[in-house]
């Protein structure tokens, strides 16, 4: 089923993404098979931007009203650098914005008017303000007030067809914009993102195709910049990642072009057969089960931007293994893995990369019950942050400057990312298993690293996240994997959720030349090694 049928229905898969094999290293290697890493140390490198970091997702603006939601939040501001988070649903009816006035209760003839009032995205936006935090405002979706038809999203009934008179929706969006402004001050606002709409290409979120979407893109493009031109308006924040040349055209066209563009891109969105989306990369890589999507469509997606000469910043907004709702990979070492592999990849390529998403706090086809469930987020509704939240944590590590690397025993799914800085080399290894399901026995990799001259060899960090470290889903599993967790058990998982090194786990060994680093990793598994230099 493709993400368009999957909206429009409401029908959850069940199960996680099971991907083909792809020349990865084996997943219990013999003695002679090691990953070796040689590491060109006296070449200059390349800058590191950290593009995983800054932007993330929540479900829906409604979620950011509540505490626990807000808490979540804090801690990825302090922990992984969230400086913008982006959700749906601003101008859905649950939010108010067009409600009736309570002091025409007792007036019959008034009693059905509908006045603005942007009371709770005030709320909403106060608390991100506090925090730190700047939203990326997706205008959506379209209050059943100025709706053309009755079509829906979510249990919210979200409305998703075109405004009944893009004028009204022009003033609608005007008057918002031009409020926040108010309340906030033209220099922090000047901070946001405004989006244009949410996955337009799938009719379970857009009824208005392509041609009304454009219409959609151009009003409330003038709409934001009435109040300020410097305001930064984009789109066409599409699932698969089309439509870009489409609203590029439409922009010159039309004078108004994106400050930004965003597409959205998840590995099994190759399920849908042949892509729409642009494409850079082996034919084989476009295949149904290939672990190399997501990197094709990006550098199909930043060659496509590059050839028009589009000098906005380029946000992948949503991305990830898979798409499906219920995907219990996604709480494994294997989604750490797939994460690194990407960002290794093509994370120079975008100005922001968004998981999806950051927390389970999630309703969109059902409100999750057991404490872990396969659920999108990196982080549990208890607040529990889970093995791919802490791949985002060790990204976040790294250093400035990418070292290029040579080797043995390396591929696509197995390999490294190595950086350094000032005060030394920071690497981390990947292995992901595209043969991988919930439950496998993990395999082990050994692992040889070639160190730089001038490295203090007593001065090593270490972390892994695998079957066991760094690896709060296991703990649960462990203690029985109560649906429900008692005040203790969740003390209990609280105290031992933090990023743990396992500096003993690595052996630093003389050599002619200097210093190798040895240590044995699990596949799947994330091995992360830091080395200071002498001083």
């Amino acid at each position: 089923m493709n993400r368009r049928n999957f909206i429009k229905s409401g029908t959850a898969a069940t199960g996680g993404i099971i991907l083909a094999a792809n020349g990865a290293v084996a997943a219990n290697q013999g003695a002679s098979s090691a990953m070796v890493f040689s590491p060109e140390w006296d070449k200059k490198g390349t800058p590191v931007k950290h593009s995983w970091a800054g932007l993330g997702n929540v479900d829906q603006m409604r979620w950011i009203l509540r505490r626990d939601m807000q808490e979540q939040l804090v801690m990825c501001h302090k922990e992984i650098g969230l400086k913008h988070v982006r959700a749906v649903g601003i101008f859905d009816d649950e939010m108010w914005v067009l409600d009736k006035n309570p002091a025409n209760y007792l007036d019959a003839k008034k009693r059905p008017e509908k006045r603005v009032n942007w009371r709770v995205p005030y709320y909403i936006f106060d608390s991100l303000v506090a925090m730190g935090i700047s939203p990326v405002v997706t205008t959506c979706f379209t209050p059943s007030e100025m709706k053309t038809n009755a079509e829906t999203v979510f249990d919210t009934k979200a409305n998703i067809s075109p405004p009944r008179d893009w004028k009204e929706w022009e003033n609608f969006v005007k008057s918002f914009v031009q409020g926040l402004v108010d309340r906030y001050g033209i220099q922090v606002v000047r901070t946001w993102y405004f989006e244009v709409w949410n996955e337009p290409n799938l009719n379970g979120f857009w009824t208005g195709g392509l041609e009304g979407y454009m219409k959609m893109y151009e009003v409330v493009y003038g709409a934001v910049k009435s109040v300020d031109p410097s305001l930064r308006v984009g789109g066409p924040s599409t699932a698969h990642t089309v439509w870009l040349q489409e609203l590029l055209d439409y922009g010159a066209k039309k004078q108004c072009m994106p400050d930004y563009i965003i597409g959205h891109i998840y590995n099994n969105d190759s399920a849908v057969g042949d892509p729409l989306s642009p494409f850079d990369g082996p034919k084989g890589d476009m295949e149904n089960k290939s672990p190399n999507f997501v990197s094709g469509i990006t550098r199909g997606a930043r060659k496509l931007l590059d050839d028009a000469s589009f000098k906005g910043e380029f946000h992948m907004n949503e991305w990830g293994l898979s798409w499906h709702p219920f995907a219990p990979i996604r709480e494994t070492a294997n989604e750490a893995a797939f994460i690194v592999k990407t960002m290794s990849e093509v994370s120079q390529l975008a100005d922001y990369f968004a998981y999806w998403c950051l927390s389970d706090i999630y309703n969109q086809v059902g409100y999750g019950r057991e404490t872990f469930h396969g659920n999108y987020g990196m982080i549990s509704m208890d607040g529990l942050r889970k093995p791919n939240y802490f791949a985002h944590l060790l990204l976040c590590m790294l250093g400035d400057e990418k070292v290029p690397h040579a080797g043995t025993n390396l591929n696509d799914s197995c390999n490294a990312f190595i950086t350094r800085d000032k005060k030394g080399i920071k690497a981390i290894v990947y292995a992901f298993d595209t043969n991988y399901e919930p439950g496998n026995a993990p395999g082990t990799c050994r692992v040889e690293f070639d160190l730089p001259a001038g490295i203090d060899p007593e001065k090593v960090r270490f972390h892994k996240i695998d079957a066991k470290n760094n690896n709060i889903v296991t703990s649960w599993n462990e203690m029985g994997s109560p649906a429900h967790l008692k005040k203790d058990e969740l003390l209990h998982l609280q105290g031992i959720n933090q990023l743990t090194a396992d500096n003993k786990g690595v052996k630093i060994e003389k050599t002619p030349n200097g210093h190798k680093a040895l240590f044995a990793m699990e596949n799947p598994g994330v091995a992360m090694l830091e080395v200071d230099y002498v001083g």
